[in-house]
């Protein structure tokens, strides 16, 4: 039989939707802030040539630059006040997320609860100023440096003007992420990114529908890749929403007078615990030497330029190498989220346990076991869906706006922002009931 919270699941519509004032309010601020930050993305620097930069992004759009580009939703290409985006800020999340387990001072933070988790925020924050001023000086220079007279008047004011205005909007982006998440629907942070990429697809559609009219592309190719990407799409839904499931089950206990039964309950594993950030790192390092040899615009010697040759996309030792970094990165990512002994630690304390397994280390060890087995499809899925595209590449020669990182992105952020939908329509659904028992039990 179905639960209360399943049965009001299913009963969810449109009617749910219109009375639900409180959800309509955060979802329209929601779309408020990413209109905002859409809006910052057409504000260029101050001292750039934009036809200049134009010619010169066109030459660097197939390395890193053309990654960070998609992300930050053609900031980059158009040089804006938010052309770092919010990259600093993850890098950094990750930054602290790895010295909470290898700093003993941090991983304290971290099991404080909330006020550990406030300082470790503002740590954070900290961390992403230092790496957005270095980004932004990096930027500045290479942008005096370039070859295409990009800067009208070089020099010492424009890099302090290029770095506090680069800087200024990574931190306005961060605090406007912040402000989504506590006041609007959603991840604030992945709703930025997700603006960013989807916002460049009709621009994409359009493109490979001229390719298509042009004779670029025949009309079955197009079609069978619509079909692919729903296909692919479902895929990730499924996939994202798979679960290893551990039975954990409590004793009876007494409190008070009254002795309590036992109950159950189950510890929820995702066949993807690592998320989109095992794709993001491997297609960073691997873009890395073409970025480097556009910026050296020829002058890069030869050994550079075979490396890049070697690396490009479609290439048999550039999908073996990005196959080989996401199971690493899977692997890597997943053990620092997640710990399997302080899990079994807590379930300890609070007097659960698997059964058939005895509490403390060898539930550690059995939850470390079953972690590591989902871990490896979870890996395999993820290096599946992301060396697709580079396998359409490779056979149709025309490049794809949508690669498997992007995608990803925008699936799990469009699932996690309709669970928390459904989740406030469930909870303005609970509080209807209450009011109306309360009611009814005044008349009485």
């Amino acid at each position: 039989m179905a639960s209360a919270a399943e049965q009001l699941a299913a009963n969810l519509n449109w009617g749910a939707f219109a009375k639900a004032e409180e959800l309509k309010k955060r979802i329209w601020f929601t779309l408020g802030a990413l209109l905002v930050y859409r809006f910052g993305t057409y504000l260029p620097l101050p001292g750039i040539d934009p036809e200049a930069l134009s010619r010169a992004f066109s030459n660097a759009q197939t390395g890193i630059i053309g990654l960070f580009n998609m992300f930050s939703g053609g900031a980059v290409g158009r040089m804006a006040i938010f052309a770092l985006g919010i990259m600093p800020y993850i890098s950094a999340s990750i930054i602290v997320q790895l010295l909470t387990t290898v700093l003993p001072a941090f991983e304290a933070l971290k099991k404080e609860g909330e006020s550990g988790r406030k300082q470790l925020n503002q740590y954070t924050r900290y961390l992403t100023v230092i790496l957005a001023v270095f980004q932004a000086y990096a930027i500045a220079v290479g942008l005096e440096g370039s070859q295409n007279s990009i800067v009208g008047d070089p020099g010492v004011f424009f890099r302090i003007s290029a770095v506090l205005t680069l800087v200024g909007g990574t931190m306005f982006l961060m605090w406007l992420g912040e402000q989504i998440t506590s006041r609007g629907i959603g991840n604030g942070i992945s709703l930025i990114i997700f603006a960013g990429i989807v916002a460049e697809l009709p621009r994409a559609i359009a493109g490979t529908l001229e390719l298509g009219r042009q004779g670029a592309i025949s009309t079955p190719v197009i079609l069978g890749i619509i079909v692919l990407a729903v296909i692919v799409i479902a895929f990730i839904v499924f996939m994202e929403r798979a679960q290893r499931r551990l039975l954990i089950q409590y004793p009876k206990r007494q409190v008070g007078n009254q002795i309590m039964q036992g109950q159950s309950s189950h510890l929820p594993l995702k066949l993807n615990t690592a998320g989109v950030i095992p794709p993001i790192f491997a297609s960073s390092l691997l873009l890395l030497p073409a970025t480097v040899a556009n910026f050296q615009a020829g002058q890069a010697g030869g050994w550079l330029t075979t490396v890049t040759a070697i690396l490009g996309h479609g290439q048999p030792l550039y999908m073996l190498l990005y196959t080989a970094l996401i199971l690493f990165f899977s692997f890597f990512y997943t053990a620092i989220v997640f710990n399997p002994t302080d899990t079994a630690d807590n379930l300890k304390k609070h007097g659960g346990f698997i059964p058939g397994i005895r509490p403390g280390e060898r539930t550690a060890e059995y939850i470390d076991y079953v972690l590591t087995r989902i871990t490896v499809v979870g890996a395999i899925y993820i290096a599946v869906v992301c060396l697709l595209p580079e396998f359409l590449i490779s056979w149709t020669g025309v490049p794809f706006y949508f690669g498997g990182t992007s995608l990803l992105i925008v699936v799990s952020v469009t699932m996690d922002t309709v669970s928390q939908i459904q989740g406030h329509l469930l909870a303005h659904q609970y509080e209807g009931m209450i009011k109306r028992a309360k009611l009814k039990g005044g008349r009485r």
